[in-house]
């Protein structure tokens, strides 16, 4: 695979420039949180502040969810029903994602609980918290235990509104997809309702964006506070969390999207991924697929797939398709429930990654979008990221990192997704694709 320096360099270039505040409050959190942790009595009173900033910016990150996941999936929804080609490649693109999404959550899944890296984090969690959160799950569990019946039905508000009033997100998504699918189906009358929701999500992206930028004194807060308890060796046991989602990241890119285009196209892997290196170099530096989007349309259009492919299935799919996102989420939530000693039942972690595979569809397309609609799958258990706080500092801690490298997962699945179609479709200029060596400089 041929790497430009030049590409690289803006890559790196970008990713200092919107993450440095990121990696800035992590360090000085490590930093003054292990000062804490050897002098402890000299600042109880500084400890409780952070603590309070930490919680703050949980529960405004919990704030932005449901406006925003109910937006996503009217927008995005009603914009595929609308589209002139959702007969010709629609239904393709809609099988291909599912396929590499429902393959993402079932390998995070299998990872997480094979390698266990929640386990070793018990230590840092308070027996008080861990033993509030078990009741409450178990009970939850109880309760839907002989009755799935019920769990399905319990996923079908009576009232819409009651749901939304109480946060009660799985009978909001169900109510949500039935009534986009009604949008789409009802011709341009539509069109106050789904411009209003547009609206809404693009009000709650911008909010999104305001979080993000009191981003650095709640990671710094959250990450003072872990290590002022714990000392570093906080994060050597944090290390199996982050390897198991590398692992699984490299599944995804290294096998899944390679036998994707193996069996469903004539398209060579090694030319796909010199095509599109640009876009991956700019996706791991900006951590934003919404920002790379300008960036993997070119690199696709000018490397062979059709204009018609990449105007439909790009845009969609840096909306929709977030199959990195969902691998994360499935494995940051049963992390979660390892690191507060609940046991699973095997229906719990079939929900979980059903609400991962729907909660990252939900996801904006910018930094650090993942662990904000992470609420959703939470919720399914019966639990708020507010709740878990004492874990949620750990995701936090190498949030950034793991960002960065799941954006470039979902670009490449996205623009492996288009590669595809255009090879199904006959929509691919093959001279175009293999001719490697003639490839312009994108950036």
């Amino acid at each position: 695979m041929k790497l430009h320096v030049q590409t690289l360099f803006v890559a790196i270039g970008l990713g200092i420039k919107r993450n440095w505040h990121i990696f800035l409050a992590i360090i000085l959190g490590v930093l003054f949180g292990n000062y804490i942790h050897d002098n402890p009595a000299s600042f109880s009173v500084v400890v409780k502040i952070l603590n309070l900033v930490g919680q703050a910016f949980i529960r405004i990150i919990q704030m932005v969810v449901i406006p925003l996941v109910c937006s996503a999936i009217v927008v995005g929804i009603s914009s595929i029903g609308d589209s002139k080609q959702i007969g010709k490649f629609g239904k393709k693109m809609i099988l291909y994602y599912g396929i590499i999404t429902v393959l993402a959550v079932m390998i995070g899944a299998f990872l997480v609980l094979a390698i266990k890296p929640g386990i070793g984090v018990q230590e840092y969690i308070s027996q008080s918290s861990a033993l509030e959160i078990q009741n409450q799950v178990n009970t939850v569990i109880s309760q839907q235990k002989g009755q799935i019946g019920n769990l399905f039905l319990n996923m079908i508000p009576q009232n819409p509104l009651e749901s939304l009033a109480k946060g009660e997100m799985i009978p909001i998504i169900f109510f949500a997809l039935i009534f986009s699918l009604a949008l789409s189906k009802v011709g341009e009358i539509n069109r106050p309702i789904v411009s209003f929701f547009e609206s809404v999500f693009a009000a709650t992206m911008k909010i999104t964006d305001w979080i993000m930028i009191f981003a650095a004194p709640g990671i710094f807060a959250l990450t003072t506070v872990s290590v002022s308890s714990f000392g570093l060796s906080i994060f050597s046991t944090i290390t199996k969390f982050f390897a198991v989602v590398f692992i699984g990241f490299c599944i995804q890119f290294f096998v899944v999207y390679p036998l994707l285009l193996k069996f469903f196209s004539k398209v060579p892997v090694g030319n796909f991924y010199t095509a599109i290196i640009e876009a991956l170099l700019v996706a791991f530096g900006t951590a934003s697929s919404s920002a790379t989007l300008p960036l993997t349309i070119a690199c696709c259009e000018k490397r062979g797939i059709s204009h018609k492919v990449c105007s439909f299935v790009l845009p969609l799919g840096a909306t929709l398709n977030m199959d990195g996102t969902a691998l994360f989420q499935t494995v940051a939530v049963i992390f979660l429930t390892q690191a507060y000693g609940i046991t699973l039942e095997p229906i719990q972690i079939i929900q979980i990654m059903v609400l991962a595979l729907i909660s990252s569809s939900t996801s904006a397309g910018i930094p650090g979008a993942g662990l904000i609609t992470i609420a959703l799958v939470l919720n399914g258990l019966g639990l708020t990221p507010q709740q878990l706080v004492e874990g949620f500092a750990f995701l936090f801690a190498i949030d950034r990192v793991v960002d960065m490298l799941r954006t470039t997962v979902n670009v490449a699945s996205d623009a492996a997704v288009a590669a595809v179609i255009a090879d199904n479709e006959n929509e691919i200029d093959y001279d175009l694709l293999n001719n490697t060596e003639q490839y312009k400089e994108i950036i």
